[in-house]
């Protein structure tokens, strides 16, 4: 019998030794959502974009192949990223950073950055572009995680926080210079987020909130096509060939999905009627062609993803790991939260891709590898509970 208890106590004990280096399973539910729906957005982009591809560059399949690409490099870094310990990025954040100020200023840049629409948001190398800003928002969520995470007790003086509240001020300086005023309030709403689920006190929230709720206005005030786009959204139907005209055939789709959607493949708005269909308002298409329930499921499935992303970082066994999570899944629940509001008309419009779903490489690749790093978390949970299940196992053990 000792004989045997010994044995099981050495095969415990090898397990636990081979889950420390390899780590758990994770959390599989986690990863096949986000895949799902990621998925789900190569054949959306393809539905959106196949007629306008067509026209616009002879090529049904442009966009589709451009979003299928991207989705099997998001995959690919996604996986490998999830097995290198989160721990490494604990140091990481600064120089992270300091890139991503560099890749913002490039945007500037004469030859270096690409314009689209009298908007300069991107870099261009040939025929390669990035959109820096995607990058931005996750080298933030680095940057203030490790900060915080070095000196928990910085959070609780309004000083502690300033290097947080002037990284998050630069890049939103940044980006509203391209101009971006979407991407803008994503950093703003998420630098917010990151410091009240740090544990800033409400005195510091409340002298970074209030005169951000009164800089809005003057932002919109200081250029001209903010407030027609203002003045669209109180009442699209006052210019609808002009400003409202965007949201107008918006709404058309959201109307003519009803409750079960015109069938996948044979949305009306996609054939030129609907700007950035395939982008910034996938959502309207996927309204039209699949309805309410399934943009209730749709939501589901984001909605699936932001609770279990929640829960591994409320499972995290130190400070980094949950701030890395909870920012990260933060990015984006608020992303697809304005991208909703901003197609259904409840706040007005603006460019605003929806994670995972909208063709565009930089965003996909960027939000799959951020999720990467959350399942990676994951893992090193699940290897962390078994290795406390597997060492009473042995204690027992030797004591019988």
């Amino acid at each position: 019998m000792k004989r045997r208890t010994s044995k099981r106590s050495k095969d415990s004990a090898v397990r636990v030794s081979a889950v420390k280096e390899r780590g758990g399973k994770g959390d599989l539910l986690f990863l096949f959502a986000v895949v799902l729906l990621a998925g789900f957005g190569v054949v959306a982009v393809y539905s959106a974009s196949s007629y306008n591809a067509e026209v616009q560059y002879g090529d049904s399949l442009y966009f589709f192949k451009k979003q299928l690409l991207g989705f099997v490099l998001g995959l690919f870094g996604m996986i490998g990223i999830a097995f290198v310990p989160y721990g490494k990025f604990r140091k990481a954040g600064i120089p992270a950073m300091i890139l991503a100020l560099i890749l913002l200023g490039l945007v500037f840049v004469p030859g270096v950055g690409k314009s689209n629409y009298g908007a300069t948001r991107w870099i261009g190398i040939g025929s390669f572009t990035i959109q820096p800003s995607e990058l931005a928002k996750y080298a933030f969520v680095l940057f203030t995680a490790g900060y915080f995470a070095k000196n928990p007790a910085r959070m609780r003086s309004f000083k502690g926080t300033l290097p947080v509240l002037g990284a998050g001020v630069a890049i939103c300086i940044l980006i509203m210079l391209e101009p971006n005023m979407s991407v803008t309030m994503c950093v703003a709403a998420l630098m917010v987020g990151m410091l009240f689920l740090g544990g800033a006190s409400y005195k510091a929230l409340s002298v970074i909130c209030v005169p951000a709720l009164f800089l809005v206005p003057v932002l919109i005030a200081a250029e001209p096509y903010r407030l027609q786009r203002l003045s669209a959204f109180m009442n699209p139907w006052a210019s609808p060939k002009e400003e409202g005209y965007q949201l107008i055939q918006s709404l058309y789709a959201l109307g003519n999905g009803n409750f079960f959607g015109v069938g996948l493949f044979n949305s009306r708005q996609k054939f030129r009627f609907l700007p950035f269909a395939e982008s910034d308002f996938i959502l309207s298409v996927i309204a039209e062609e699949t309805g309410f329930f399934g943009v209730l499921l749709l939501f589901a499935l984001i909605g699936f993803i932001v609770w279990r992303g929640l829960k591994i970082a409320n499972s995290c066994d130190n400070f980094f790991g949950y701030l890395l999570v909870s920012g990260i899944i933060l990015a984006f629940a608020v992303q697809s939260s304005l991208n909703a509001l901003v197609v259904s008309g409840c706040i007005p419009p603006t460019g605003l891709p929806l994670p995972l779903v909208s063709a565009g490489n930089t965003s996909l690749i960027v939000t799959m590898c951020g999720m990467g790093i959350v399942y990676g978390v994951s893992r090193h949970n699940g290897a962390r509970s078994f290795i406390r299940y597997s060492n009473r196992r042995i204690a027992n053990s030797s004591v019988k």
